[in-house]
């Protein structure tokens, strides 16, 4: 049954991604995101499961540094890339601007 919850969580995300990327702003992979995190952009932050626990650790000190919120995405980084409609691998997402997709409904959905 919990797996279930995860597969439509899973599908809920992967949808508000889809429309980020289509009508918002945002940066893929760790490199860009980080970057966006240190100018103070960023308002959400992605993580894919299989992140490197370092990389995973700076992501986190920096979206709390930068009062940014994050989510643990359940599923690999191959997974959260086909999600954002993208064909390669996407170890973090961030979020700088959501455009037509619902940024609190996202937050709250999470």
């Amino acid at each position: 049954m919990v797996k279930k919850k995860v597969k439509k969580d899973n599908q809920g995300i992967s949808n508000k991604l889809r429309l980020i990327v289509k009508s918002g702003k945002f940066s893929m992979g760790y490199k860009t995101t980080i970057r966006k995190l240190k100018d103070g952009r960023c308002k959400l932050i992605i993580v894919a499961d299989n992140c490197p626990p370092g990389r995973r650790l700076e992501l986190e000190y920096y979206a709390m540094l930068n009062k940014c919120s994050i989510h643990h995405f359940f599923g690999n980084n191959s997974e959260l890339g086909v999600a954002c409609g993208k064909i390669f691998r996407c170890s973090c997402f961030g979020v700088i601007d959501s455009g037509d997709a619902d940024l609190s409904s996202l937050l709250n959905g999470l």
